[in-house]
């Protein structure tokens, strides 16, 4: 087995401080020794649970696209029940289920992960454990690895309830210049080999959405990744590879006659040293309120995240994970609604040369590049920045892009601005080519709700923007 690289002076003090839940250990014996007879537990005995079997009815896997026939047949679409009375194995889950569980989550659902896991990512030396879906699991992260006043590393747009809740425990985010094509390298190496020793410890952790990211949409190519990744071990950085959008990746070719390119290999992939922490999701493949997902690392780390999880959380709900133990849900009718979005777009919107949009490789989302040097009332100051020195926007796009949001209100259309996805850098330190307030031209649509409502809102986007340029 590969020995990964002693990682632990990334840890909190909260995390260092916090000890296991002895119950907890007296409950995992009894769970890895069947054999022992115990009156340890408090466990409620199987026979007073009300619950004796649970059926899920679910989509029927046919070989012609069952996601697409699920949602356009409706309650005539052909189904399957998966029960749990229908073998020892699942009657055997459903009992463990409703029972207090261990912190990593149920063996079962444990070995789902590792499959797919084996499957889709090279990580033999990785270890899995069960969280309630990517948030969970984000915040257990940043809670272990960051301290107060630590600075951590994200893309400039992100989404950012998850900063947010980075900085209630005192953490500080440090923006890194993106593209087209996601974090650009050379911007994140600016930053950590030009840091200021005054501004306090350099930053240690990056947090970043390789694939499809939100809001975006961008997806780093496996250049970028293998850049990234080499910065990483040169200055000792933890990556947050968070990837819900993972399994939502779209072949991007246009004639239908070139192959399939694969998917660039994920950070976790490429891990030698235990330094990514890999957090995925099902809440994009099958239901967001199953709240369940999982977070891949090095053993190391998953010991200290089983002891918060088993003072805090617990494992996730054990309905949602005997689901996925008896069904991993299929996916590919996201990829026909991006087609989709994007050729209405390029007819509605595109053809005005007022907006612009690179069709995403991957998650939900479009991020639509509004054209305001277009606008008659779009101006520049000629100041490069404040009377003290520090950097400024230097043009009115915020106040454009605030009457741009107010148009398609009136327009009928409800659709997300950039300014709110926006990190903001620190003036007195971080370099950045300009203010993010000047690039944050952008609006987020998403492709993933339903057919009509892209039929209905893309050419209400192309209207807005008529009546705005006006």
């Amino acid at each position: 087995m590969t020995t990964f690289v002693d990682l632990t002076h990334h840890l909190s003090p909260e995390t260092l401080a916090r000890g296991t839940n002895p119950l907890k250990d007296v409950l995992r014996i009894a769970l890895e020794n069947p054999q022992l007879v115990t009156l340890a537990n408090g466990d409620p005995h199987p026979s007073r649970f009300p619950i004796r079997r649970v059926d899920f009815e679910v989509a029927s896997v046919s070989p012609d696209d069952p996601v697409s026939g699920w949602a356009s047949l409706g309650d005539s679409a052909p189904s399957q029940v998966l029960s749990t009375s229908q073998d020892d194995d699942l009657r055997r889950l459903l009992k463990s289920s409703l029972q207090y569980g261990h912190g990593a989550g149920l063996k079962d659902a444990l070995r789902v992960v590792d499959d797919i896991n084996k499957t889709y990512h090279n990580a033999p030396n990785h270890v899995a454990t069960m969280t309630l879906g990517n948030a969970d699991a984000i915040t257990k992260c940043l809670r272990m690895l960051g301290s107060s006043g630590d600075h951590f590393l994200a893309d400039e747009f992100t989404f950012l309830p998850m900063p947010l809740a980075g900085e209630a425990h005192g953490i500080k985010w440090v923006p890194v210049t993106i593209d087209a094509g996601g974090i650009i390298p050379d911007e994140l190496e600016r930053i950590l080999a030009n840091w200021n020793s005054g501004r306090g410890r350099r930053p240690h952790v990056l947090y970043i959405t390789p694939s499809g990211q939100n809001p975006t949409g961008s997806t780093l190519d496996a250049e970028r990744r293998t850049k990234i990744y080499d910065i990483a071990q040169r200055y000792d950085l933890i990556i947050l590879e968070d990837d819900p959008y993972f399994f939502l990746q779209y072949d991007l070719s246009q004639s239908g006659t070139e192959m399939f390119k694969p998917p660039a290999p994920s950070f976790l992939s490429m891990d030698v040293d235990g330094r990514v922490i890999r957090i995925d999701s099902f809440s994009k493949i099958m239901a967001p309120g199953l709240r369940l997902g999982w977070i891949t690392s090095s053993p190391s780390f998953r010991d200290h995240l089983i002891k918060f999880i088993d003072l805090s959380t617990q494992n996730p709900a054990g309905f949602a994970q005997v689901l996925v133990v008896a069904l991993l849900g299929p996916h590919g009718d996201y990829q026909r609604r991006r087609d989709f979005f994007a050729e209405l777009f390029e007819r509605e919107v595109a053809s005005t040369g007022l907006a612009s949009a690179y069709v995403p490789a991957a998650g939900m989302f479009f991020w639509i590049r509004v054209h305001l040097e277009k606008h008659p009332r779009f101006g520049v100051d000629a100041e490069t920045g404040s009377s003290d020195g520090l950097r400024v926007a230097r043009t009115n796009t915020m106040e454009l892009m605030k009457e741009l949001f107010e148009v398609c209100l009136s327009c009928g259309l409800v659709i997300c601005p950039s300014s709110i996805f926006a990190l903001r850098a620190d003036p007195r330190y971080d370099d950045v080519p300009s203010s993010v307030d000047d690039r944050s031209n952008f609006v987020r649509a998403t492709f993933a709700g339903s057919e009509e409502a892209i039929a209905a809102g893309v050419p209400l986007l192309g209207k807005a923007l008529k009546q705005f340029f006006a």
